[in-house]
């Protein structure tokens, strides 16, 4: 074999080799440039989901919202209705007052006032 033969076969033969190599690294772009976009997907994905769970909570918030203020109003209708039971139960006290009063003045003149219990 001389030597333009040997340069020949050597220059096949590197070619051949820079045709390997430039395949590989073409097929591991593809499978990076895959692995890429399957990450990307998977981050849209998240995002449209963080995104419905933003809508979701959006919606719980303002009906947290509605829920404060109702309680608010039934806390106030509670105190004026704790208030009217007390100013109820202070008349009843004065009422039952006067009651023992009128009977122990009744029993005291029991011959001009007579309390009649029952049907004689």
């Amino acid at each position: 074999m001389d030597e333009k033969q040997m340069i020949a076969l050597l220059t096949s033969f590197k070619e051949e080799i820079i045709e390997a190599f430039d395949h590989r690294i073409s097929l591991s772009e593809e499978r990076f440039q895959h692995s890429i976009d399957l990450l990307v997907e998977g981050q849209q994905t998240q995002v449209e989901r963080m995104d419905r769970s933003d809508l979701r909570l959006d919606g719980i918030e303002e009906k947290i919202l509605v829920l404060d203020v109702n309680v608010l109003a039934l806390n106030s209708k509670f105190v004026s209705l704790d208030a009217k039971v007390v100013s109820l139960d202070a008349k009843l006290d004065t009422v039952a007052s006067d009651l023992r009063l009128h009977r122990r003045d009744t029993e005291a003149h029991h011959g001009v006032y007579r309390v009649k219990e029952s049907d004689e």
